[in-house]
């Protein structure tokens, strides 16, 4: 079974996270082996990088949501480290400011979207509208509610448009997230990433488990599922999520080849004469 079949969320399938086993490995160790798979990974997703970008015919999007200390920074830090910075950047959504509020709240996400042969990381997304703003009671039920059906309507359009789109839920176990916590209060590296805010939010754990579990029962579908990638253990989360990137891009590999070389024999024929043209 492929990685991506085995952790993706089937369409409208309900969705108890504390039954999934977030330090799950699937029989892998963190060994020579998976070193030498996460290497390999991340040369393949490189030549498929740079191949989307010299083929221009397509945008790849990766949305990562998970709570806090789940690993966002880190996925994106690993996964992505290969790639050409020419063609990768991450967009990052925090509390939104008074210009993004005097507008619809899929706005600011718009205007982040990938273009043709670019690939963009959301670290955080428009999810954070029925995730946050559900948990915190900063819209109404009524209005967040919505948001579902617009969402999948939002990324509908994206992907009409050739925008790739990989969800990733990064599943966290609460005893994992304690540890994480405590780790940047005593490590004066990481401590950087301290926030007061952090533990007042971990006290709402299990509002934010069921604001979590609807949002991917929700807006889970067969053309753009969310895949729950278990992330206690860094290493096993950073290589299913390279593993799965792969995955989805591979069929397109092809394409991409072809429009490269068309748009190699166009360069070598160079502009038109304009002597000639104009006879």
């Amino acid at each position: 079974m492929s990685m991506r079949k085995r952790y993706a969320v089937a369409p409208g399938k309900r969705i108890r996270l504390d039954r999934l086993d977030p330090a799950e490995t699937a029989g892998w160790k963190q060994d020579a082996k998976a070193e030498k798979k996460m290497r390999a990974d991340l040369e393949t997703l490189s030549d498929l990088q740079n191949l989307l970008y010299a083929a221009g015919t397509h945008a790849v999007l990766i949305v990562i949501q998970g709570i806090d200390t789940a690993g966002k920074d880190g996925t994106i830090r690993h996964v992505f480290s290969g790639v050409n910075p020419q063609g990768c950047r991450v967009a990052c959504f925090k509390q939104p400011t008074p210009l993004e509020l005097a507008h619809d709240y899929l706005w600011r996400i718009h205007a982040q979207t990938p273009g043709k042969g670019e690939v963009v990381v959301f670290n955080r997304s428009h999810y954070e509208s029925v995730l946050v703003e559900r948990v915190h009671e900063i819209v109404p039920k009524a209005v967040w509610k919505k948001r579902y059906k617009e969402i999948l309507g939002f990324e509908t359009v994206l992907r009409r448009a050739d925008t790739i789109i990989v969800k990733f839920f990064l599943n966290l176990g609460k005893p994992e997230q304690k540890k994480r916590l405590l780790a940047r209060e005593s490590d004066p590296k990481k401590r950087w990433k301290v926030n007061p805010a952090d533990w007042r939010e971990r006290k709402l754990w299990n509002d934010y488990q069921d604001a979590f579990a609807e949002m991917l029962e929700k807006t889970s579908t067969d053309e753009l599922p969310w895949i729950v990638l278990p992330s206690d253990e860094k290493w096993y989360r950073n290589l299913v999520a390279a593993e799965i990137i792969i995955e989805t891009l591979e069929p397109y590999r092809k394409g991409w080849e072809d429009a490269v070389e068309e748009r190699g024999r166009k360069a070598m024929q160079g502009p038109a004469d304009p002597v000639t043209s104009a006879s």
